[in-house]
């Protein structure tokens, strides 16, 4: 191999890799927000999400786009992990589409004919329009033209290696060579970042007879294998979805490529009979085309009955401090049919709920600057668990619950709303803490710091479980702090009229004085109704709804 090949092969590499991600970079601006919009109705049933990720994958010629969006997705909720895990399955279908690509245009017509114009036209679409949807296409096309010009420029040089490499040193059908061909699709999708070009290599070194048909399908394979590393590097330090949607890839490629290599003797059989059906003339490219969308198809076929099992898989996985505290603790389902039992699980989740919400509270009084992202995590804490606290509810209501239990679940659902109300009031707090930079009256300031201080131990005292607290002690503690509420209010606005404080600064200290009492207030109240719903619950008949109704007939 002399340096002019080696040189031309990294040109026409690189013109490769050049083309396709100015071909993904122009088909998502062109779509804009039409990729989001298509994936969002296209995934609701298996086949839909089957399908749409691998016609997307295949328009933008990008695995990788196509699973960041899914990320993305999955983080907000628009998309569920089982749904993202079925265009995963599409998306990696949708990358065969590169190999036919190679084979029907890179190796049946004169590749410049069309693909210098295709350069010259996308540019004059993307220099002559000031719409993004058009310059988007035009990149896209001038993309599509520059990756067929690579294509012919390693073609070129693996026609030309063809007669003087000898690789039948490292050929054959032993394990050996089995592994160090896998080696190199994986290595040369690692170096390039993209399993497309890799194949790419593979199709046009098979097509230049450098290597064979075998050797090359274990190229495939590893390429195939090697997408998982960028999946793997794109999520380091991400989120738990984003993660969870990365390991399904991975996953998925390595037990395709794992059945392949097991296959791969059975499919070679295949690939000759194809060969003598079609004709002894059949180019490698196209049998190699067609072994990689078998074996994805494989793959698909394999993986689709474990998706279930694999979607509870990696919910237990890669769960941070908010996916585990947010996880009900006492809500079972195997007590929903036992009342009393029932009822006590949701007391306990519920002083959970109004643990976190008071921790909330108490972080937001003894910061000045509030609590940071703290917040909003215990925020969505509180969130998921309201979510469970009102279908554990729903169940029970379904069932057959005595009169008096069944007249308390809608004070349960009170208990986790006024936990969700203290969660936005002490944003609400935070966020004019953040603002609050000027020095004001020493004298002004120490009010404001001990009405805090009766507050925090307020919140502490409203803890249902402390052995002082009763409903009736509460309503005569939460008297004696709306007194001092009215104080404070009292002195910030002579501080007004005074002019010691802005009018700006002024509404702002009442607003979030406003805020801080009625955090007291929504303490009081869920220490309320949950002491009430405990206390009954304790003293509830542990028959259901028949043996009351049964007892009353008698």
């Amino acid at each position: 191999m002399t340096l002019i090949m080696v040189s031309s092969l990294i040109g026409g590499l690189g013109l490769f890799v050049l083309g396709m991600q100015l071909m993904t970079g122009g088909m998502k601006l062109a779509a804009g927000r039409s990729l989001r919009h298509i994936l969002e109705q296209s995934t609701r049933t298996p086949w839909r999400g089957l399908f749409s990720g691998a016609a997307i994958t295949s328009l933008v010629q990008s695995s990788s786009a196509v699973t960041v969006a899914i990320i993305g997705f999955v983080n907000a909720g628009i998309m569920r992990l089982e749904q993202a895990i079925m265009v995963i399955y599409g998306s990696n279908l949708g990358t065969t589409m590169t190999g036919w690509l190679v084979v029907l245009a890179g190796f049946q017509f004169d590749i410049k004919s069309f693909a210098l114009p295709a350069v010259g036209f996308g540019m004059l679409l993307k220099v002559a329009f000031a719409s993004e949807r058009y310059r988007g296409l035009g990149e896209a096309l001038a993309g599509f033209g520059i990756f067929f010009i690579g294509i012919d420029v390693m073609q070129s040089v693996f026609a030309g290696l063809g007669q003087g490499l000898d690789l039948s040193k490292m050929a054959g059908h032993g394990l050996g060579s089995l592994l160090i061909f896998l080696g190199l699709g994986f290595f040369l999708t690692m170096l390039m970042q993209s399993s497309s070009a890799a194949i790419a290599v593979a199709l046009t070194a098979a097509s230049g007879g450098v290597v064979g048909l075998h050797d090359a399908a274990a190229v495939v394979i590893g390429a195939n294998i090697g997408t998982t590393s960028t999946a793997a590097f794109s999520v380091l330090g991400a989120t738990p979805n984003a993660r969870r949607v990365a390991a399904s890839h991975v996953i998925f490629n390595l037990l395709t490529g794992l059945a392949a290599v097991l296959l791969l003797p059975l499919l070679m059989k295949f690939l000759v009979m194809v060969r003598e059906a079609v004709g002894p003339a059949t180019r490698p490219a196209v049998l190699l085309a067609l072994f990689h969308t078998i074996f994805n198809i494989l793959g698909v076929v394999l993986m689709w009955p474990l998706t279930r099992p694999l979607v509870v898989f990696l919910q237990e996985r890669f769960r941070d401090v908010e996916e585990d505290e947010s996880r009900p603790i006492y809500l079972d389902n195997n007590v929903v049919d036992t009342p009393v039992l029932a009822m006590h699980a949701l007391g306990m989740e519920l002083d959970r709920m109004s643990s976190i919400a008071r921790r909330m509270a108490k972080g937001v009084m003894s910061s000045e600057t509030g609590a940071g992202e703290h917040l909003r995590r215990d925020q969505a804490v509180l969130l998921r668990l309201e979510t469970a606290v009102a279908d554990f509810c729903n169940r029970m209501q379904h069932g057959n619950l005595p009169a008096a239990l069944d007249d308390l679940l809608p004070n349960g659902l009170r208990v986790s709303g006024y936990c969700l109300r203290i969660a936005e009031l002490c944003l609400a707090v935070a966020a004019i803490q953040r603002e609050e930079e000027m020095p004001m009256p020493p004298e002004l300031e120490e009010r404001i710091a001990h009405f805090r201080q009766i507050v925090v131990k307020f919140l502490d005292f409203v803890d249902v479980t402390g052995k002082d607290y009763t409903p009736t002690a509460g309503e005569a503690e939460l008297a004696i702090l709306i007194e001092e509420y009215k104080g404070l209010k009292a002195k910030l606005l002579r501080a007004g009229t005074r002019a010691e404080l802005t009018v700006t600064r002024l509404v702002r200290l009442l607003e979030q004085s406003s805020d801080i009492r009625r955090i007291a207030e929504q303490a009081e109240k869920a220490a309320r109704y949950l002491a009430g719903l405990t206390s009954t619950a304790a003293v509830a008949p542990a028959g259901n709804g028949e043996e009351r109704q049964d007892a009353a007939r008698s």
